[in-house]
């Protein structure tokens, strides 16, 4: 017999969820993550964040930053609970979490709001979190929601804690969803002259095409 699901929980007024990555492109995984920590946490908003110059990727992203927000932005539109955020592709210089998480909090502290801040990632970007910058410094701004990345080992707080003290207080781990789509596989199926249907929103899928994104010339949606 399947366990009953539980009802989510009232919203926190003021919970704010940050979602960051290259969005290269945004696709159905990135939006299952943000809606299931959305109604797991209680959370009011999700801002996708769409990383500038990336620190921990070996190669560039191939989609242009302007080009990759205006995806995050088509992608998200039929939700009102979601938000994109350019504060990350209109900076100079490499991304670094702990420093938009700071510029987030002191941006709500000036107006008068609590900062209430989880910054979502992955298993696999959160068992690199001690070769991050200030990653204790990120504890302090922000709890940190962790959800399973397929083939990657379950988060462990408690062994992240021996690393950056007070980890292990500071993250939420979340059991799903497990969806295996990632910005490669769906960069490799339009080299391939692949179908991306379903794997990301139409409009994005339009956009790839209309703007030549990535160096495929006979990508198509069906």
């Amino acid at each position: 017999m399947a366990a009953a699901l539980r009802r989510p929980p009232a919203v926190v007024t003021g919970s704010v969820g940050v979602l960051g990555g290259t969005f290269d492109p945004i696709h159905i995984g990135h939006l299952a993550i943000a809606e299931e920590v959305r109604e797991s946490l209680a959370l009011e908003q999700i801002r996708f964040v769409p990383t500038g110059t990336p620190v921990h990727r070996p190669e560039p992203p191939h989609a242009s930053a302007a080009d990759r927000a205006a995806m995050v932005e088509l992608a998200i539109s039929g939700n009102p609970a979601f938000e994109l955020s350019r504060t990350e592709v209109e900076r100079p210089g490499p991304s670094f979490a702990v420093d938009t998480l700071g510029a987030f909090v002191a941006e709500a502290t000036a107006a008068g709001r609590a900062p209430d801040f989880t910054f979502i990632l992955s298993a696999e970007a959160y068992a690199d979190m001690p070769n991050w910058r200030d990653a204790a410094r990120l504890f302090e701004l922000c709890r940190v929601a962790v959800v399973p990345r397929p083939g990657s080992r379950p988060a462990d707080p408690v062994a992240m804690a021996m690393f950056i003290p007070g980890a292990d207080r500071g993250t939420v781990v979340l059991d799903g969803p497990r969806i295996a789509v990632s910005g490669s596989m769906i960069r490799a199926r339009l080299a391939a002259g692949r179908s991306i249907r379903y794997l990301v929103p139409d409009a994005v899928a339009a956009y790839i095409g209309d703007h030549s994104l990535y160096p495929d010339a006979s990508w198509r949606t069906s």
